[in-house]
C-alpha cells in the first residue's frame, strides 16, 4: 500500500508540474521595433522604422524615416498575421494603400516584398 501511495503521489506531482509549465506566457512575437530595408527601389535602398504595437488584440504603429530627412510618418491602415508571418499595409499618398509581406527568418529577422516587387527585410531593433 505505501508503494502505491508514493507512485500516486509523485504521478500526481508530475501531473501538477507539467500542467503549470503550460500556462508560461506566449511572448508576441511581432511586436516591437523594427527596422525594414526595402531594396532596389528608384531613389535606391529605402529605410523605414516601425514599433509594433498591439492595441485592442490588433497590431498597428507608424513608419518613420530614422535619417531625419522626412518629418511626415506614414500610417500602418491594417496588419494581417499569420503562422510566421505578418502583411503590413501603408498608406501612401501617391500609391494609396500598399502592402510589405514579411515572413520570420530567425528570432530578429524577417524576409519578404514590397508589393511583389521590391525585396525587403526587417531586423529587430534591440
Amino acid at each position: 500500500m505505501k508503494k502505491v501511495s508514493l507512485f500516486l503521489f509523485v504521478f500526481l506531482l508530475g501531473v501538477c508540474v507539467k500542467g503549470y509549465s503550460q500556462a508560461a506566457p506566449a511572448t508576441d512575437f511581432f511586436v516591437g521595433k523594427w527596422e525594414i530595408t526595402i531594396m532596389g527601389t528608384p531613389e535606391g535602398d529605402a529605410k523605414m522604422v516601425t514599433e509594433l504595437v498591439r492595441k485592442d488584440g490588433k497590431l498597428t504603429g507608424e513608419m518613420k524615416d530614422p535619417t531625419g530627412k522626412r518629418t511626415e510618418t506614414t500610417p500602418i491602415t491594417k496588419v494581417e498575421e499569420g503562422a510566421g508571418k505578418i502583411t503590413i499595409y501603408i498608406d501612401t499618398a501617391q500609391a494609396g494603400e500598399i502592402p510589405i509581406e514579411l515572413a520570420k527568418v530567425d528570432d530578429d529577422h524577417l524576409k519578404g516584398q514590397l508589393m511583389n516587387m521590391f525585396d525587403t527585410t526587417a531586423l529587430r531593433v534591440k
